[in-house]
């Protein structure tokens, strides 16, 4: 059997994992870092608990609107979340997100596996995407914290 392809991110972010996991979990946070590139995110909704959905639709800065979603597996506050991720228009090409928050000195580690990919072209597509939107999320959660100071 042959294993699908995958990656990992690993970063760290000068945040508190509460704060980090917040705008994973939190609609109105995830609609401000969502997405590859500085494109909008039109609607984002989060049921964050096992068996509760998410789904967010965002446009890029090439006018194509992209709509993904899934459902949480596992959920644990400021700790860990695991969802399958699926775009709407390839329901069939469903993988699977696990995301763990560890506290360290300067933050928040975030440590981010995509796994399950239908091919490595959908992974490498997807490596360029999330890349783009956790500079979105780095951005997001040092404004937040400077709100916070």
């Amino acid at each position: 059997m042959n294993e699908k392809p995958s990656l990992t991110i690993v970063r760290r972010i000068k945040a508190p994992p509460a704060r980090v996991y917040a705008a994973w979990t939190r609609p109105e946070l995830m609609a401000r870092w969502w997405g590859p590139d500085a494109g909008p995110v039109l609607s984002a909704e989060a049921d964050p608990r096992v068996g509760g959905r998410f789904r967010v639709v965002f446009q890029t800065l090439d006018g194509e609107t992209h709509d993904c979603r899934g459902e949480y597996q596992e959920v644990e506050a400021d700790r860990k979340l695991v969802f399958t991720w699926e775009w709407v228009t390839l329901p069939e090409r469903r993988s699977l997100v696990t995301i763990r928050f560890r506290p360290i000195e300067e933050g928040t580690e975030l440590h981010f596996t995509h796994a399950q990919f239908f091919d490595e072209a959908a992974r490498d597509g997807h490596q360029t995407g999330w890349t783009g939107a956790f500079e979105k999320l780095d951005a997001l959660v040092a404004e937040l914290e400077n709100e916070a100071r």
